[in-house]
């Protein structure tokens, strides 16, 4: 019997089952195992082939008849924010972001399962428990990241300085929850694997909010690309990403540019 190396990919295929885009089609999905060594290597290679990463299984739409899923990624350095997103950046200003080692926390949980009840009560995820929720999280073999945003709290009162005292600095910390994002880190770009924001704070918009601080941590970073997943023609779930322009949409012949 012939012995497979765990850093060799094995691909399989799932049964058909009702999409949760497109009401009346079947969704297919072939996917591979992302363990071993080489498992960023291969998360990154899959990626830029249009693979998405859920916990350590990396997958793609194989459907019978039907290409309606396809991948984006945003071209992070060309990239300028029309007017309204300017103003979403603007309505946020009060809110910091940071970057952190992939550990789930209640606090995480409590957005997430309200996030959930509130936007996808009849999704796949609505059933998810906090351990459920911890898994998600942490297993992963890659480079996976939690960002946090927050409300930033007005600094705390400072008595006034004493004689021959200098200026008092003012320190800024960081406050209430309002949304996360598990991201993931790869060779040229940031992907997005998933975000939730605190239903009650719709008004924000930090779904795209998040996507534009997305953006601009790959400036930062150096990295060419952020990737938004799957764009799905008549999907209102999806539409949201083809304005992040300009961006790149996977074809059969590869990337191809749209403006």
């Amino acid at each position: 019997m012939t012995q497979h190396s765990r850093d060799t990919p094995q691909f399989y295929l799932t049964a058909p089952s009702a999409c949760p885009y497109l009401a009346g089609k079947e969704e297919r999905k072939v996917f591979t195992h992302l363990v071993g060594e080489r498992a960023a290597e291969l998360n990154n290679i899959l990626t830029q082939g249009g693979f998405r990463r859920s916990q350590s299984i990396a997958y793609r739409p194989a459907c019978e008849g039907c290409r309606c899923c396809v991948s984006v990624r945003v071209i992070a350095e060309e990239f300028r924010p029309t007017r309204s997103m300017r103003r979403i950046v603007k309505r946020n200003a009060d809110t910091v972001s940071e970057m952190k080692i992939a550990v789930p926390t209640s606090e995480q949980y409590s957005i997430f399962r309200g996030y959930l009840d509130s936007r996808h009560r009849d999704g796949g995820m609505a059933d998810m428990t906090v351990l459920d929720y911890a898994m998600m999280v942490e297993d992963s073999h890659i480079e996976t990241r939690i960002i946090e945003y927050r409300r930033r709290e007005p600094p705390p009162p400072y008595p006034p300085p004493q004689a021959g005292e200098g200026r008092v600095g003012v320190r800024r910390h960081a406050g209430d929850l309002l949304a996360v994002a598990l991201t993931d880190v790869l060779g040229d770009g940031l992907s997005m694997v998933y975000s939730f924001f605190e239903p009650d704070e719709a008004a924000r918009s930090l779904g795209t909010f998040m996507v534009l601080d997305h953006i601009a941590r790959a400036q930062r970073m150096g990295l060419a690309y952020v990737y938004l997943g799957y764009w799905v023609r008549g999907s209102r779930k999806m539409d949201y990403k083809s304005r992040f322009r300009p961006q790149e949409r996977l074809a059969p012949d590869g990337w191809v540019r749209v403006e």
